[in-house]
């Protein structure tokens, strides 16, 4: 009878709870979780440890990105920076020497043996080079390193920028500098503000002449127009104005390339760092003319005045006869 019977099927039955599974996608989103949870804490343990100079740095970054990114260099808290302000302290507007890399520059000789003449020399040559490296170092600067000349001459330390082809400094006939070369000058304005030396600056053009034959607006006013808006700039970005002696346009007077006075090179603008025999020996130029030419005193200006009004003979009046 056991033989008989079939052999019943097993039945194996699964309960489908409500709402089904989520699988492992759960487990995804909770690592997301707590990544962001530890790039936040991370974030405000940065913020907590970083000092106040450099925060205010890195908002400057978001206000300007762009102008950050090209002009590079170490930081808006340097001196070679063109941002201005940054550093330990955030109430200078020039920018900080860092430590340890900067030359100190001297005002009083140290050494019994050195005059005062080679220490102005000593600090212009140190000067050279810290414009050099501060080029090197700055991207914005090394693409126009061809078009910066830096040499030192009998009157002291002298920066030429030139025109190129391709790219000039100012527009045709206009003394409003292109905005590259508006970095040029806001860059280096706290670099030469680390000396006491006056300043000389002064305009040239080439050779081409305006239409007027010069009787009219011609290169003098032009070349002197861009020597006052490289001051102005300059003055704008850490230059003391009290250290400007001189701004001035020459035209075409002086060539820079004799054999064609047409070339690019010729419109430039000469920024000098004056030695102080150069810088006395201008305002004692000066002073010697204004003695030549002029009356010791002021009442002795009267007095000639005077003096000429009487000697004058008089002039008789004529009086026209009234037609009827």
């Amino acid at each position: 009878m056991a033989e008989g019977k079939k052999e019943q099927p097993i039945v194996i039955k699964r309960i489908k709870k409500g709402g089904g599974s989520h699988g492992g996608a759960w487990k995804i989103a909770y690592a997301d979780f707590i990544t962001a949870l530890m790039a936040f804490f991370l974030l405000m343990w940065l913020l907590g440890s970083t000092t106040k100079a450099t925060l205010q740095g890195i908002a400057n970054w978001f206000k300007n990105p762009e102008r950050v990114s090209l002009m590079g260099g170490p930081g808006t808290g340097s001196s070679n920076s063109i941002l201005n302000g940054g550093g330990s302290n955030l109430n200078k507007t020039v920018g900080q020497v860092q430590r340890g890399q900067k030359h100190q520059f001297l005002t009083s000789p140290e050494n019994p043996s050195l005059s005062t003449r080679e220490i102005d020399q000593r600090n212009l040559r140190y000067l050279k080079q810290e414009l050099e490296a501060q080029i090197r170092e700055n991207p914005a600067l090394a693409a126009f390193r061809n078009q910066l000349l830096i040499n030192i001459t009998p009157e002291g330390l002298r920066i030429q920028v030139v025109d190129s082809a391709k790219r000039p400094m100012f527009p045709n006939g206009s003394t409003e500098p292109e905005p590259y070369a508006r970095t040029i000058f806001e860059a280096i304005a706290p670099t030469l503000n680390t000396l006491p030396n006056r300043v000389s600056i002064t305009g040239h053009t080439d050779a081409l002449r305006y239409l007027n034959n010069g009787r009219g607006y011609s290169n003098f006013n032009l070349s002197a127009g861009r020597a006052n808006a490289v001051r102005q700039i300059m003055v704008q970005h850490g230059l003391a104005e009290q250290k400007i002696l001189r701004v001035m346009g020459m035209g075409s007077a002086v060539l820079f390339n004799r054999q064609n006075p047409d070339s690019p090179l010729n419109r430039r603008v000469t920024i000098v760092v004056l030695s102080n025999e150069a810088a006395q020996r201008i305002v004692s130029n000066q002073q010697a003319v204004m003695n030549v030419s002029a009356p010791a005193t002021a009442d002795a200006a009267l007095h000639n005045l005077a003096g000429t009004t009487r000697s004058a003979p008089a002039t008789p009046s004529t009086v026209a006869p009234v037609s009827s």
